[in-house]
């Protein structure tokens, strides 16, 4: 039985969760009480746990759909501009409590949940996460759309229903095993199936130029079924879809066979085409050119197009007719947003469907394309890059081809016009890439073929002018824009941190939680006694929570009062956990050296997902993993430095882990993080960060002052003139004592005594081929982890610091990126009008009850 809420406790949490009235907790428990009976067909007796949590669910998504109707009623009434955001990724986590911040349920649901003899949170722990993303690319999809909710904007995600999402991660003999994410095992809640809806999507065939126009013929039809997920704004009762498509084969699939006797094979081979949907590719800043990537990747843009088409058409109050044929309107009433390349068939399929099925002239199909469309670029690492193989697209898209080959032909004329001789310019502003190989550079697709391009910040929007994307830039210097990254503050902060929020609103309000710039208030605050020692005792209240939930799965023992020092992300080699690991090891030889002086003791945990062919990946995740086993056994060093690799990193493990932190670790070689939204969170709960100049630090350092963060190493100015002079890593290791003896402690097997050599890869890439210079920056970083060290001595001070970095959290919000992105790319406006609760005012219209949700 859980523990009652105390009314100290009520009180601290009413302002921002809702208030349980009366009313609402014993509606909620009768309708809890309707769905385990009518829903599940269930009673108390045999009821399990998971069949509490879908009852909670089901109770909760009730409160969702007269407001998700009237939504959409509200939008085919006024008939806005409407904004489509392509991802192939949308990494949600958890939906329950989310939905209850969003819809100020959260106490009342607590209450009635005690009142039915249920413990809230052990409830919320049986929801498997939407893992439909690899990191910050899927994460920043799922904010914006949150955003995109909360600002009023007529505004669908469309991606992908996998039915794997990203892999579930266990460290076993400390090496990284990858599991299957059957995230869809007991069925999901939150989704709504729309067989209605279902588009067929074409592969294969060939084409046929004919008096009549172009013909795309003899193809292999997949179906496209669309579930459609409510997805809630902050308390204004606007509820949009995030609309996925799952691969379906059409009932006739091959039946040919059935003749010649292969009825069982054929109705086998459906799964062929159902792959489609099967599951998400676990790379995250790596292209891997695999048919079937390129297969999910038209397939979201082919079926989403229809959809986009046919709603723009029928787009009325009340209608399903076609009521407008023009489709040269449609940049006035459409904006489709790239999420990076992934979705870059959008741009030769628009085209098609306007040149080929709407018989528009290609100058027409052109423009209304080009108006439509715009691209967010997300990195600048060349692996990542996506450059299909012609000879694929040839095979599986043949009028795909032929239609970028035309705009290839166009772009170029237009370029040799602008440059007269400069053949090598061509060569470099070409989409088609000559060589062993010909293929297509989607990213010169996507410039050529939208009216915006934008970084994710402002440094990375810089970089991309200054080399990546500068002869386009030379071209047309209007279409480059920045839009710096931001995360939601309600997911982020009222629901993983709700002591921090109640402390900041207790002080300036509520109503920071949609005007994140309101956190500037907190600044008159930082010398006040009550509101340091208010932030502290949240912080420490998260840390032993944090500390309960490690010793439970890790059985180690962690001193809540040590400084937890994190870093959380995708373990890749430009993200440097390298450089932690090198911190680590430094911190461990100097305590066994001087057992006797006073540290400041450490927990520093690390986590993250290597992809499952990253050999250096996988082998770095063992590398600190074989560091914890030394240290955390080490009876010299004790409690004052323990290391923990946190197992399977997600999105509700990070919702434990950000409230608890001290220290946030964002070290990457300066310019090869385009932005980061970790480093943004870790700063929004009260954790002070480490890190470079790189990505969205650069306008952290700005917002907060560079005095409240400790700022290390190379610029990227430093990285460029490095990169010329050249980089020799002996030099540094034959130079600097600590750093020799922990490479030689890692190459000599003092982390591996039963394998000496386990680490020899890892140790010859620093020492010979690193490309992301972790040396060179060892140094600045081990003297900056020292003055961490000793501002943590002094509690007071630190605290104050802290309050100067979330007091610079308004920037970081995604409601002002995406207000950006809504004025200066999209051409709308964002609006915090709330829509009317009650159905009245549509009641008597004839359209009501024919309303369609598509």
């Amino acid at each position: 039985m859980p523990k009652p809420l105390t009314d100290q406790d009520k009180r601290k949490q009413i302002s921002v969760r809702g208030l349980a009235g009366v009313e609402n907790v014993s509606d909620l428990k009768t309708n809890f009480n309707r769905h385990l009976h009518f829903t599940l067909v269930k009673d108390r007796n045999v009821a399990t746990k998971r069949d509490y949590y879908f009852a909670l669910a089901n109770t909760v998504r009730d409160h969702l759909v007269g407001r998700w109707i009237r939504t959409q009623q509200h939008y085919y009434e006024k008939d806005p501009k409407r904004v489509y955001y392509l991802s192939l990724e949308f990494y949600m986590g958890r939906t329950l409590q989310n939905t209850m911040v969003n819809l100020a349920l959260e106490n009342a649901c607590d209450e009635a949940t005690y009142q039915l003899g249920l413990d809230m949170e052990e409830l919320q722990d049986i929801e498997e996460d939407a893992g439909l993303g690899n990191g910050g690319l899927g994460r920043l999809a799922a904010c914006f759309l949150d955003s995109m909710a909360s600002l009023g904007l007529a505004a669908y995600g469309y991606g992908i229903r996998y039915e794997f999402g990203i892999f579930n991660q266990k460290i076993v003999n400390g090496w990284q095993v990858e599991e299957a994410d059957d995230w869809l095992r007991y069925g999901n809640p939150w989704e709504k199936a729309r067989p209605e809806y279902m588009r067929p999507v074409h592969f294969y065939g060939r084409v046929e130029h004919t008096p009549e126009g172009v013909k795309w013929v003899d193809t292999q039809v997949v179906l496209a079924l669309p579930y459609d997920t409510p997805v809630p704004g902050y308390r204004n009762n606007v509820v949009n879809t995030m609309r996925l498509w799952s691969a379906k084969a059409p009932c006739d699939f091959n039946l040919k066979d059935f003749n010649v006797g292969g009825y069982i094979q054929a109705v086998l081979d459906r799964n062929l085409a159902e792959n489609i949907s099967r599951v998400l590719y676990p790379n995250d800043n790596f292209f891997e050119g695999k048919e079937l990537r390129l297969k999910q990747e038209y397939f979201v843009v082919a079926a989403t197009l229809q959809d986009i088409v046919r709603r723009f058409k029928s787009s009325k109050f009340g209608s399903t007719e076609v009521v407008r044929v023009d489709l040269s309107t449609l940049p006035d009433k459409v904006a489709i947003q790239l999420n990076d390349t992934h979705p870059a068939m959008a741009i030769p399929e628009l085209m098609r469907i306007l040149l080929d099925t709407e018989h528009q002239t290609w100058e027409k199909a052109w423009d209304i394309c080009t108006r439509t469309c715009a691209y967010t670029n997300h990195t600048v690492l060349p692996e990542a890059l996506e450059r299909w193989p012609t000879d694929l697209l040839q095979n599986l898209l043949p009028r795909h081809l032929e239609i970028i080959y035309e705009i290839n032909r166009r772009h170029l004329e237009r370029i040799a016009k602008l440059y007269p001789g400069d053949h090598d310019r061509l060569r470099r502003m070409s989409l088609v890439e000559e060589g062993d190989q010909k293929k297509i550079n989607m990213a010169h697709l996507c410039i050529v073929g939208s009216h915006a391009v934008n970084g994710v910040a402002r440094i990375h929007s810089d970089i991309l002018k200054a080399t990546l994307f500068k002869d386009f830039y030379e071209v047309e210097p209007h279409k480059f824009q920045n839009k710096t990254n931001g995360i939601t503050p309600r997911r982020w902060l009222v629901m993983c941190n709700p002591g921090l929020a109640e402390v900041i609103a207790e002080r300036i309000g509520e109503d920071y939680i949609r005007d994140l710039d309101q956190l500037k208030k907190l600044l008159t605050f930082v010398d006040d006694d009550s509101l340091i020692h208010d932030i502290a005792k949240v912080k420490q209240e998260n840390k032993l929570k944090f500390s309960a939930y490690l010793e439970e799965h890790y059985k180690v023992k962690i001193n809540p009062n040590s400084m937890f020092d994190v870093q959380v992300k995708r373990i890749h080699e430009y993200k440097r956990q390298l450089l932690n690991c090198l911190h680590i090891i430094t911190l461990y030889n100097r305590i066994k050296k001087e057992p006797n002086k006073n540290w400041t003791p450490r927990t520093i945990m690390i986590g993250g997902k290597a992809a499952p062919g990253y050999h250096t990946a996988k082998l770095i995740i063992r590398l600190i993993t074989a560091i914890g086993e030394i240290v955390n056994h080490d009876t010299v060093v004790g409690d004052r430095l323990k290391v923990i690799f946190l197992e399977n990193y997600k999105v509700t493990l990070a919702e434990k882990i950000i409230p608890a932190s001290d220290l946030s670790e964002q070290i990457s070689t300066a310019g090869t993080e385009a932005s980061g939204t970790g480093n943004m969170k870790f700063m929004l709960n009260g954790a002070l960060t480490i890190g470079t100049m790189d990505g969205a630090n650069v306008e952290m350092a700005e917002e907060a002052g560079e005095e409240n963060l400790f700022i290390f190493g190379m610029r990227v100015d430093d990285v460029d003139a490095m990169d010329k002079s050249g980089y020799d890593a002996m030099d540094y290791y034959n130079r600097i004592p600590e750093l020799k003896q922990a490479m030689d402690q890692i190459a000599g097997g003092f982390f591996s005594p039963d394998q000496h050599d386990l680490f020899k890869d890892i140790v010859n890439m620093l020492l010979h081929h690193d490309r992301f210079k972790v040396f060179a920056d060892y140094e600045a970083y081990i003297k900056c982890q020292e003055k961490v060290n000793a501002l943590y001595k002094n509690p007071k001070e630190w605290t104050k610091m802290v309050i100067h970095n979330i007091a610079g959290c308004g920037k970081f919000s995604s409601d002002r990126t995406i207000s950006q992105y809504a004025r200066e790319i999209w051409g709308m406006e964002p609006s915090l009008e709330r829509i009317p609760h009650s159905l009245s005012q549509w009641a008597n219209s004839k359209s009501a009850f024919t309303f369609s949700m598509g």
